[in-house]
């Protein structure tokens, strides 16, 4: 997603804002295509909800290492982090597919 909003020279939450209203305004869709990419849409936003906060935590746990601190519970921040970044993954495969079902 941030390199679609970065080749479109957005910010992520305005190409995420943006790629819905363009959604909204294809007449030509059904209600079920619709309701499939409000779905995407909306798995989309919370699993950038979910990025910011692992992310948060990673950079926690960076400066506590930076400052000579333990942290005893890295690996679980990490795991947030990989977590997160697959299940933005997943959301992104199903766009894609989706996208070339179309194109077919």
């Amino acid at each position: 997603m941030q390199a679609g909003a970065d080749r479109a020279g957005m910010s992520l939450a305005g190409f995420l804002a943006y790629s819905g209203m363009a959604m909204a305004r294809d007449q030509s869709r059904t209600a079920a295509a619709i309701a499939t990419e409000r779905d995407v849409l909306t798995e989309l936003f919370a699993m950038r909800r979910q990025l910011g906060w692992a992310g948060s935590n990673l950079n926690q746990a960076a400066k506590a290492l930076n400052s000579g601190g333990d942290v005893p519970h890295l690996a679980e921040v990490i795991a947030d982090v990989q977590r997160a970044a697959n299940a933005v993954k997943t959301a992104a495969d199903r766009v894609a597919n989706r996208e070339a079902g179309r194109a077919s």
